[in-house]
């Protein structure tokens, strides 16, 4: 049906066609249900449209099939919280009227439903804040419900579901987990906003312990088990999602008694003592028990007691019932035929016919709805009633129309003597006391040889109920005379037979063992001696140790013809163990063919042979052990066992192979080394880590050595079998001993080994100075060579420069550790400083989940970062680096790095992923810094342009006005691309000349941020400055190259500037505009006869290619002739050509390289 899915619609539809309340319609309405549930998005339809239909009707089949199918989608499905959130909105109203409905079962279901409700609906409240008139709906609802527990007329029914209701307001009234990764799924008090309209959660709160508190009263005063039960069962959810309740749960249990349940019956005050013990093991067990272990322990002892006493007073109970029924029996009067003899047939009639009428009435009654005490009196009773022979006989002619095993004869049993008028009792010799034969457990006799008689004649007239008398014992043709001299007798010993003769023997005992423990389970009738044992066990005990302690070295068989004392004593020890180990191997091969279901019989063995070799031994030193050698031979058949399974993989819910290995008394380190290598097996790693971890919690001698192996594979190379191991000892942290600190300390340990170490030459050195001064030149938390932790997974020394996959083999549990124990992070750090670079780099690769995880408002991490140690600076900026790659940083963070970079001389990369969230002052004061890590390399350079990116406005096509789309940060905070500009010729000496360069480069290559206009006003700006930066004429050079049209303001404007500001005093800059006037040339010839003749002479000393086009441009303005003879005396005559083509490519190389800088 789940496969192929029925039109609801349709279905529907064929149930309203058939007679209501029918059983066709039951098994229609069923068809369709099991559709639903396995395709459940046609519910919410089906549910809206006919709930309000039913609701109003009276009780029908249909009406019950709606409810509980609303039921199912609201609490049980998987539909979607959303979904079920709107379909509980829609159905409220429905919910709330059926409340007052006259069925207990239609209302029964109401409030189970409502018990879903309430959290979804108050989740939903808490972010809606018009839906008013739903919360007083909802108010109302809850309301009705509570009056259900305190009404003395509701049915038991409704006040288990009304208190199980209960139970859920108090887990949504009151405060979650504070972790908000928990709070999607648990709705509380804390989800209300302080200025929610219509939801008050101080209210809420306070009634949430109240009903808490009324709880708490229910469970000492009120008198029904059933109540009582489902309050401790309901309290399990209340330690897991209130673990800050934990503490008041523990205690109201461990105050608890039953002083109120006095007068109700022994069981059904232990159902509730059974309910108290296993909530509080449970609590005990959890992740917050370990505070409240003592007060826990306290509480079971005194329970055990209480317990006790009243199983005691039980017994004692149905004992003098059983007593008062044997005397009742005793003094019943005689029959009724021996007074009446004449009317003898017409009682038989009518005891005919009251049997026939009993025996009619018992067979149509219900004994299940009497108590089990008194079943358990009435039993007892009846059988007092009978004499032991007639219950024995009734028990003989039950097995014989049963088909059973005929049992014992009756004439076994010693009869009992009555006194016959005839016969008068003698007190001779010859009367003997009569003796109760009682079955004797062979397991527990101790027989000694002087008590074993072999008698079979006399045991076989016995067994027939004949009397022998000593003249059929005495044959008749034996002389009187005749005496028997026992003095040189020897018996017979037993048969000598053959190993297979041996074997066929062997096995024929133990298939009569097993059938008759067959029987034995059929037939309950025969107790054990052994308490808590069943047959079956006794049996299977006692053909083990048929083949552990039989045998002996001295009792041997020899060969035909083989004397005693010519065998050599070697052989007679090989025979023996040989056939010891033949008997052993039988038994081993009958266990591995079926091993889960003979784990009993398994470990039985063991057990025997762990205690067989330790007697053994005591007596004779020499004693071969069989214990591990079977051990071993039983583990290796496994192993096989789960080599021949398909594609060798174990069932998962398999945990017999862990269960045997705990029971085990003892360990050998072999068995630890072969779950080390299950556990390395991709399948069948699952037996391995469950059989550790069992060792570690159940075993505690075995604890460490278990702990030992899942620690060393938390270092193994294969990441799933180290996840793995991870997973499994993480559990354990914190706060559950020793384990706790066992693993701490391994993680700590395996982190130093990161560290660096003195070279192999140096360390007998080291070791000796050390010795010489007490270990005072060792570094905080570095360890000595010799004392480093090693594991088998692990290099004696990492190579350098360090791989990350072997880095992770050393850190991943530590960082495993550290989500749930903060305080590890110093530890990561105080190491880090101490590391090589190349394990320092992938450190900071592999942290990034641990840091995600805990996030940037984690205390632990921001202390770290503002205190970090000396050495691990790269780590904290690459804790900043990852808060804030992927979201903008947090105030808190922004105001911590800039305090860093005040209080200690960090580098500037710290900068770098908060600068753009400054303010402009703090972005002028520290850009500076951010360009100075330029180097000339890539990385910088990238870094250096997602800065500039990040703090400048990107200019609009018509320059002057503000754009409005700026990510980050306000407009009002970013710098204008002329800022930035003239920022970086200002801080040229802060920058470093070379940094600067580089950074006016960058700016160059952004062309869709420094367009031509820009760069006017950055030239404009800076040639008005009282002192001009080094870099000016470098970075006009660059940008008349890169935009031919800044030529002419240039040539017209900025060089007449320079020569006011007289720029040949400045030796630096007057190379520059040299440079410069000889790249714009011819048109910077009119700015360059604004200069003095001295300055000009100069200029075109050197620069000889511009004398001819400077002569050329005077002799055609044709001015002043005295003005024009005076330059032409400066310009000379032409040079040589020579020269001047010789100089030109040499001037176009450097404005080249200037442009390209």
């Amino acid at each position: 049906m789940a496969g192929n899915p029925v039109d609801p619609l349709q279905t529907l539809s064929a149930a309203l066609a058939v007679p209501a309340d029918s059983k066709e319609q039951a098994d229609i309405l069923a068809t369709l249900r099991e559709s639903l549930e396995a395709h459940p998005n046609p519910i919410p339809i089906l549910c809206t449209t006919l709930i309000k239909t039913v609701s109003s009707a009276g009780d029908s089949l249909l009406k019950r099939w709606v409810l509980d199918l609303l039921h199912f989608a609201i609490s049980r499905s998987n539909l979607s919280t959303e979904v079920r959130t709107q379909l509980a909105s829609q159905s409220l109203e429905t919910l709330a009227n059926i409340l007052h409905d006259s069925n207990p079962r239609i209302v029964k279901v109401s409030i189970q439903c409502l018990t879903t409700v309430y959290p979804l609906l108050f989740r939903s409240l808490c972010a809606n804040r018009t839906l008013r008139q739903q919360w007083d709906l909802l108010s109302q609802c809850k309301a009705r419900i509570l009056e259900f527990i305190w009404s003395q007329t509701t049915s038991n029914g409704v006040k288990l579901s009304a208190i199980k209701f209960m139970q859920r307001i108090i887990i949504v009234q009151t405060r979650g987990i504070s972790d908000p990764r928990l709070q999607k799924n648990d709705p509380n008090i804390s989800s209300v906003p302080a200025d929610h309209p219509f939801i008050p959660a101080p209210a809420l709160e306070a009634e949430g312990m109240k009903l808490l508190e009324s709880v708490i009263t229910l469970l000492y005063t009120n008198q029904n088990p059933e109540i009582l039960s489902a309050i401790i069962h309901s309290w399990s959810n209340l330690v897991k999602q209130r673990p800050a309740l934990v503490q008041l749960v523990v205690s109201s249990l461990s105050s608890w008694t039953p002083a109120a349940l006095a007068g109700l019956p022994v069981s059904s005050i232990k159902s509730v003592e059974k309910a108290v013990r296993i909530l509080l093991i449970h609590i005990s067990r959890g992740p917050h028990g370990s505070s409240f272990g003592a007060q826990i322990n306290e509480a079971l002892s005194q329970q055990a007691s209480r317990m006790e006493r009243a199983s005691a007073e039980e017994k004692a109970r149905k004992a003098a019932v059983a007593a008062a029924a044997t005397e009742a029996t005793k003094k019943r009067p005689p029959s009724a035929a021996a007074e009446n003899p004449s009317d003898a047939k017409r009682m038989k009639v009518e005891a005919d016919m009251s049997g026939n009428a009993s025996a009619a009435f018992l067979a149509s009654f219900d004994f299940t709805t009497l108590p089990l005490s008194l079943i358990t009196d009435l039993i007892v009773a009846n059988l007092q009633a009978f004499t032991e022979p007639a219950l024995f006989e009734l028990v003989r002619a039950y097995r014989q129309n049963r088909g059973l095993a005929p049992g014992p004869p009756a004439s076994r049993l010693p009869q009992p003597l009555e006194p016959t008028p005839e016969a008068t009792p003698t007190t001779g010799p010859s009367a003997e006391p009569s003796v109760k034969v009682e079955a004797v457990d062979p397991l527990q006799m101790d027989i000694d040889e002087e008590e074993m008689e072999y008698e079979p004649d006399k045991l076989n007239m016995e067994l027939s109920g004949d009397e022998m008398t000593s003249e059929e014992i005495t044959p008749a043709d034996l002389p009187q005379a005749l005496t028997i001299d026992l003095i040189d007798l020897k018996l017979l010993g037993p048969k000598e037979l053959t190993d297979e003769e041996r074997n066929s023997l062997m096995r024929g005992s133990v298939g009569r063992i097993g059938d008759g423990a067959e029987e034995l389970m059929a037939d309950s009738a025969v107790p054990s001696q052994w308490p808590g044992a069943s047959p079956t066990d006794m049996w299977m005990l006692l053909i083990i140790r048929m083949i552990t302690r039989v045998a002996h070295l001295d009792d041997g068989p020899l060969e035909d013809g083989m004397d005693e004392a010519n065998v050599p004593e070697d052989r007679k020890v090989l025979e023996i163990y040989s056939r010891q180990d033949n008997l052993r191997q039988t038994l081993c091969d009958y266990i591995m063919a079926d091993f889960p279901s003979r784990l009993p019989l398994v470990t039985t063995w063991m057990n025997e042979e762990w205690y067989n070799d330790r007697i053994r031994m005591a007596d004779d030193p020499d004693w071969r052990p069989n214990y591990e050698s079977w051990l071993n031979q039983i583990v290796s058949t496994y192993q096989t066992v789960l080599e021949g399974k398909p594609e060798g993989k174990p069932d998962n819910k398999d945990k017999a192979f862990a269960r045997f290995l705990l029971d085990l008394p003892s360990v050998p380190p072999d068995v630890f080394g072969l779950l080390r290598d299950l556990s390395v097996d991709p399948d069948k790693m699952h037996v391995g880590f469950t059989s550790l971890r069992e060792f570690v919690l159940e075993r505690p001698s075995f604890r460490a050595d278990a702990l030992q192996v899942l620690l060393e594979l938390t270092t193994h190379p294969d990441p799933v079998t180290r996840r793995a191991a991870i997973n499994t000892v993480r559990r354990w942290v914190p706060g559950i001993e020793p384990m706790d600190s066992m693993i701490r300390d391994f993680a700590l340990q395996i982190l130093r080994r990161l560290q660096k170490r003195p070279p192999k030459e140096e360390v007998p050195k080291a070791t000796e100075e050390r010795a010489g001064s007490g270990d005072e030149n060792m570094e905080d938390g570095q360890l000595p060579p010799e004392d480093l932790l090693q594991t088998p997974y692990l290099p004696e020394e990492l190579e350098l420069p360090a791989e990350k996959a072997h880095v992770l083999q050393h850190v991943e549990l530590l960082f495993a550790l550290s989500v749930k124990i903060p305080e590890f992070l110093d530890e990561i750090f105080t190491a880090y400083g101490q590391m090589d670079v190349s394990v320092q780099g992938a450190v900071q690769d592999l942290i990034t989940a641990l840091i995600k995880s805990l996030g940037p408002s984690n205390g632990k991490l921001l202390t770290l970062m503002r205190t970090c140690p000396p050495g691990s600076e790269s780590l904290a900026l690459r804790v900043l680096t990852i808060f804030t790659e992927h979201g903008r940083p947090s105030a808190q963070l922004v105001a911590l790095v800039k305090g860093l970079i005040s209080d200690r001389d960090l580098d500037a990369r710290f900068l770098i992923p908060i600068i753009a969230e400054m303010d402009k002052p703090d972005i002028l004061k520290y850009l500076p810094r951010i360009v100075s890590i330029l180097n000339g390399q890539q990385e910088p350079k990238n870094l250096v342009r997602s800065v500039f990116s990040s703090v400048v406005t990107t200019p609009p096509q018509t320059f002057g006005s503000v754009s409005s789309n700026l990510p980050r940060v306000r407009q009002s905070e970013l710098l204008t691309p002329a800022e930035l500009m003239v920022l970086l010729h200002e801080a040229e000496k802060e920058i470093g000349l070379k940094s600067a360069i580089e950074a006016i480069g960058i700016c160059f290559s952004m062309t869709d941020v420094f367009r031509s206009e820009i760069l006017a006003v950055v030239m404009q700006q800076i040639v008005d400055e009282p002192v001009l930066p080094v870099l000016f004429l470098r970075t006009v050079i660059q940008a008349v190259t890169t935009y031919r049209t800044l030529v002419g303001f240039v040539s017209t404007t900025l060089l007449s500037r320079l020569i006011t500001k007289k720029i040949w005093q400045n030796p630096h800059l007057w190379e520059g505009f040299i440079r410069c006037a000889k790249v714009i040339a011819p048109a910077s010839f009119g700015a360059l006869l604004q200069l003095p003749k001295e300055q000009l002479r100069e200029l075109v000393d050197k620069q000889p290619s511009l004398k001819s086009g400077l002569r050329e441009y005077v002799t055609k303005r044709a001015g002043n002739k005295a003005r024009v003879a005076g330059f032409l005396d400066i310009f000379g005559e032409d040079d040589d050509m020579a020269s001047s083509e010789a100089v030109a490519p040499a001037t176009a190389d450097v404005v080249m390289a200037l442009a390209t800088a």
